[in-house]
Parts: C-alpha cells; structure tokens; sequence
C-alpha cells in the first residue's frame, strides 16, 4: 500500500507563498493522477488541484492562477505551488489519487474511505 506523506505547509502573511510537497512511500503501486485536496473547518474536502498522468493539470475557480501543481517524475514527488496566498486559503491540506469523475472544485465522495496522510496545516493570517 502507499503512503502519502504531505509537508511544507505553515503560517503566512496574506500575500505570502508556500510550497506543498507530498511524497509516495510505501510497496504499492504509485498513484499516478494526483490531486491536491484542502478542508478548511466546518467544510468538505474539496479537490483544488489535478495532475493527470499526460501531464494535463486542473484547478479549482479559487486558487486558479495563484496555484501550480507539479511533479518531480524522478522521485514522483508532487508539489503545489501557492502563490498569492489569501486568507481563506487557510485549511488542511492534503494529496492523494482523484476518484473517477471528480473535478477541481468538488468535494471528495468518501473522504473517509481510502488512505490518506497527515495533510499539511496552511494557515494564511496577519
């Protein structure tokens, strides 16, 4: 099974950047269509960003412009790039593969189900 490991996350002024990065481990098949995800309190987990195995990225109307996923294909590590931070950017942020169907600014189905890692906190504030 794989591990997901995300890191990189922290307290930024708005207007700041942060660079996520999430890491596979583990004897499983590696995931190959990557997604960013983020929960802020009180809210769904929401797909913010798409990777698929073309090379074809997505995002979500709310960090479209102000983010950028990317992948290192020598150590398949997976990188978000959070420009122009905001604060209702702040949440929980997590990676992990991107369910059939599911697009950039929808919640995940099952968010419960599966494995997943610790996620990443991003707290944007002054």
């Amino acid at each position: 099974q794989v591990q997901l490991a995300e890191s990189g996350g922290g307290l930024v002024q708005p207007g700041g950047s942060l660079r996520l990065a999430c890491a596979q481990s583990g004897s499983g098949r590696l995931i190959k269509y990557m997604g960013w995800y983020r929960q802020a309190p009180g809210k769904q987990r929401e797909l913010i960003a798409s990777l698929l195995a073309d090379g074809y990225k997505k995002y979500a109307d709310s960090v479209k412009g102000r983010f950028a996923i990317s992948k290192d294909n020598v150590d398949n590590t997976v990188y978000l790039q959070m420009n122009n931070l905001k604060p209702e950017d702040t949440a929980i942020y997590y990676c992990n593969d991107i369910p059939r169907g599911l697009q950039p600014g929808m919640p995940h189905p099952r968010p419960d189900f599966g494995s997943w890692g610790p996620g990443t906190q991003v707290t944007v504030s002054s």
